[in-house]
């Protein structure tokens, strides 16, 4: 007898029996109902799987938090045809000697090592203003060493880097931020003479970037910083940019990408600066702090099981090399300031100090990534290729928003002047 019996997800649809049929019946008759069908089902269960994968994908590495924003594109400009695209590129460092708090002499090999390897790295190069390449070094305020600082101030004194401000902290108030930005910034000028200063507040002047990511107390879970009015607290002391994003796969990323905009502080609630307002050519400061923001979306060429495309986020490590295809993908994302998309702003970043990677930073793959920059976007009519720093490329999007005629090269130092580097008195 012939019945009909409920089917579990995943079985191939058939008929069941009561009793088997003939031999000379069953196979063919099984055969009609079973195969077409085992193939439908087949394709369900990939399609489904395949689903799941993306769904987890997306979860796992927080791409919810900006992949709207991705998708709009609403970053990109069409250049005008026969004008040249002037190229700003920006290496940022969250330097760290102290990385996984390692002994002493193994924090002198780390900063001895960019004085001794960096220099030889950048003498290679020479960009469209006749300027090598620049690293910026964001120096964690919890790490200070004296002696640390004074071999970066050699580098810097010679035209390869400049310092800038890194902090993490967590479960801190508005008073202990204040006081640890006071006295690092002071020590900086006093000691180091790495920071520029105001000459009407006597305040130092600084870019920074946040620890973990968590801006404005903006983990989720509350880690990483506790001060829900950051973004005031840091222009009141003295910051005027801030190079932290992007950030991801951290759930600290913003749904803001791609963008060089202004955020504006509620210091009611974490995380201000998710959104804010472009900065414009022809417009004004708004807000509390500027934002300048690197490369992020999807590496499609870069699949993972071939299906999947990898997070492109700018960060270069030696798992991560700075290959020709990536810096492309940096190029073609277009960041500028609205109404001047000729000019484009590229932010790179890395973890410095951490030996895994500095055969990558200071050898071969770096030396690649400067070679491609250089032969394919440095070429005088168009393409022309700028190394700035942190401060200079702040000074170039300020010039843009100003509307200031001419070739970026000339900006560097518009707003913000580069500290001296003098070699202080002793004691100090």
């Amino acid at each position: 007898m012939l019945e009909f019996a409920p089917i579990a997800f995943g079985e191939s649809f058939a008929l069941r029996f009561s009793q088997p049929l003939p031999t000379s019946v069953s196979a063919p008759f099984l055969d009609l109902f079973k195969t077409p069908m085992t193939l439908v089902h087949v394709l369900v269960v990939l399609l489904l799987l395949l689903c799941a994968a993306v769904v987890l994908f997306i979860r796992q590495r927080n791409i919810q938090e900006w992949l709207f924003s991705y998708l709009k594109q609403d970053w990109r400009a069409p250049v005008p045809p026969g004008t040249t695209k002037h190229v700003m590129f920006c290496f940022v460092d969250h330097y760290e000697p102290m990385w996984k708090q390692p002994d002493y002499a193994t924090e002198c090999r780390r900063v001895a090592r960019w004085r001794q390897e960096y220099p030889a790295l950048c003498d290679q190069f020479r960009d469209a203003d006749g300027r090598g390449p620049i690293h910026s070094f964001f120096y964690p305020e919890e790490e200070y060493r004296p002696e640390h600082l004074d071999a970066l101030v050699e580098i810097c004194r010679m035209g390869y880097g400049e310092i800038e401000i890194h902090l993490h902290h967590d479960k801190d108030t508005e008073a202990g931020l204040r006081e640890k930005l006071r006295r690092f910034t002071r020590t900086l000028v006093d000691r180091h003479d790495a920071l520029p200063v105001d000459p009407v507040t006597k305040q130092p002047r600084w870019a920074f970037i946040h620890g973990n990511w968590a801006l404005d107390n903006s983990h989720p879970h509350g880690y990483g910083c506790g001060v829900n009015n950051e973004l005031i607290v840091l222009r009141e002391e003295g910051c005027y940019v801030d190079y932290t994003f992007p950030a991801s796969p951290d759930p600290c990323q913003t749904s803001t990408i791609n963008k060089i905009y202004y955020a504006k502080d509620d210091p009611e609630r974490c995380k201000s600066h998710d959104t804010g307002m472009r900065v414009k050519a022809g417009g004004k400061p708004w807000g509390d702090l500027m934002l300048i923001q690197g490369p992020l979306g999807f590496k499609w060429s870069d699949r993972k099981f071939g299906i999947i495309p990898r997070i492109e986020n700018s960060d270069i490590r030696t798992s991560c090399p700075p290959t020709p295809d990536r810096v492309d993908a940096w190029i073609e994302t277009g960041i500028h300031v609205e109404g001047k998309p000729e000019w484009i702003f590229v932010k790179i970043h890395t973890h410095g100090t951490q030996e895994r990677d500095m055969d990558t930073l200071l050898g071969e793959p770096m030396r690649r990534c400067y070679e491609h920059l250089h032969a394919k976007y440095n070429d005088g009519r168009e393409w022309k290729l700028h190394h700035v720093s942190a401060r200079e490329m702040y000074n170039i999007v300020k010039a843009a928003e100003q509307g200031l005629p001419g070739e970026p090269g000339q900006y560097r130092d518009l707003v913000i002047p580069r500290p001296a580097y003098r070699p202080m008195p002793a004691g100090n």
